[in-house]
């Protein structure tokens, strides 16, 4: 039930600084009445230092309670935290004393749904309050961030409010057409289409918004002692990858993080390929393949001071029709590789890893390959996941039925059900009209204490 006072740890597990308890529903004064005991009254947004008690009457910790009177909550209920140390121990203990005092465990996301349910937040700024939380870079927690302020719920209602505007002005002409005429068809349908566009352009740059959050896997594949190590140490600046002049050398696959223009890449260094190889060495061949496979980019490091071996040159013509960027290392030992290349690998890159400019030239290709030339923008609205892109491409469908209406000559009045179906796709993306099934399918990809 929505009304029952909930509770649960809200800090991540294990030891820390401090833990914190929070308490939300109606009984939540009365719970933590039972449970915290102090010299002074809870005051609104107000620290209060005192004891917490378990139902035995003895003293758990000594911390601070703040309390937080709905509706200006996060749930917009009354909510109370108790601050105590943080101890596993200690954290366990306040919550039985909590559920003692008349609680129960909240569910998965069950705070963030009770934030949604009472207007405190869009569907689209409670699923940002996840991704906030699950951000492992900058650019990511920007760019959620700016969705839990609300911007991309914004940008949806400014759809559907113009949608609304098309619908009054066509049921005005249906109820009273001796008084109403009809909407110009030209008109309406540059405006159908106005929507329409908008729509379209959420729908494509939500692989940017995927970008910043997700980042990019990149394989570096070649042949043996082609400086793919080097190569991957270059980039980040350190020596993280053991380099050898013997073949061979790297067995596994390492991967590393590497920051770019608004998103990271995903590096994984792989063994070098090649036809001859003890069992070892295959099995890390075999991996380098699998590495390849998944990766939305390879890069490929060929010795450009050497002539082209045949299993350069089964990765350039295999990966012809895939993402990927090819370098032509070692050119301070000669280019006879890259002067012989083919048409298809002109767009090559001649250098040595030892030079930064190569580095810089390799990093560049990568961030034009992943961004397709669009540099992220964090404040711009995107996407941020499978259901508002559906809900998004259901919307653009039915825009585009009542455009095909409208560009047959057909009577304007037809076109009110796809404009109806495309304002309900787009409440179902920020939640305006969303099914209890859909909110228990977000929310429980929440941790429990959010």
């Amino acid at each position: 039930m929505t009304n029952d006072t909930i509770a649960a740890i809200a800090t991540p597990p294990g030891r820390g600084a401090v833990s914190i308890v929070r308490i939300s529903g109606e009984k939540t004064r009365a719970v933590a009445a039972r449970v915290f005991h102090s010299k002074a009254l809870l005051r609104d947004r107000t620290a209060t230092y005192g004891e917490v008690i378990a139902p035995d009457g003895t003293v758990i910790d000594r911390g601070l309670a703040l309390f937080f009177a709905g509706p200006r909550s996060f749930t917009g209920e009354d909510v109370v935290e108790l601050h105590v140390h943080g101890s596993p121990a200690v954290a366990m203990e306040t919550l039985s004393a909590v559920f003692s005092a008349g609680a129960r465990l909240a569910a998965a996301g069950e705070f963030t749904r009770r934030a949604f349910l009472a207007g405190k937040l869009d569907l689209c700024a409670a699923e940002a309050v996840g991704e906030l939380i699950a951000a492992e870079h900058r650019s990511a927690a920007r760019a959620a961030a700016a969705r839990l302020s609300g911007g991309l719920a914004r940008a949806v209602e400014e759809l559907r409010t113009e949608l609304a505007r098309i619908l009054e002005e066509l049921a005005a002409s249906l109820d009273f057409p001796d008084e109403v005429k009809e909407p110009d068809k030209e008109a309406l349908f540059d405006r159908t289409e106005a929507v329409r566009k908008r729509v379209v352009e959420l729908v494509s740059g939500y692989e940017i918004g995927r970008l910043v959050r997700e980042g990019v896997s990149v394989a570096v594949v070649g042949p043996p002692n082609a400086g793919k190590s080097s190569l991957l140490n270059a980039l980040l600046g350190t020596e993280r990858a053991l380099v050898s002049e013997l073949a061979g050398t790297t067995r596994d696959t390492i991967e590393e993080t590497l920051a770019l223009k608004g998103f990271e890449a995903r590096i994984i260094d792989t063994a070098g390929i090649r036809a001859h190889a003890d069992r070892l060495e295959r099995a890390g061949i075999e991996r380098a393949h699998a590495a390849l496979a998944s990766a939305r980019i390879a890069l490929i490091v060929i010795d450009a001071s050497q002539p082209l071996c045949a299993e350069a040159r089964d990765l350039l013509v295999n990966s012809r029709e895939r993402e990927r960027v090819v370098l032509f290392n070692k050119s301070d030992l000669g280019r006879v590789s890259f002067d012989a290349r083919e048409d298809d690998e002109r767009d090559a890159i001649l250098g040595s890893v030892k030079d930064q400019a190569t580095s810089a030239a390799v990093r560049a290709a990568i961030e034009g390959i992943a961004t397709r030339g669009e540099q992220p923008d964090l404040e711009r609205p995107h996407l941020a996941n499978a259901r508002q892109v559906g809900a998004a491409i259901e919307a653009e469908r039915a825009l585009e039925f009542a455009s095909r209406t409208l560009r047959a000559g057909e009577p304007a009045d037809l076109i009110v059900v796809d404009l109806l179906s495309a304002s309900a796709c787009l409440g179902d993306l920020t939640g305006s009209q969303a099914s209890e099934e859909l909110l228990d399918g977000i929310f429980s990809r929440f941790c429990i204490g959010k």
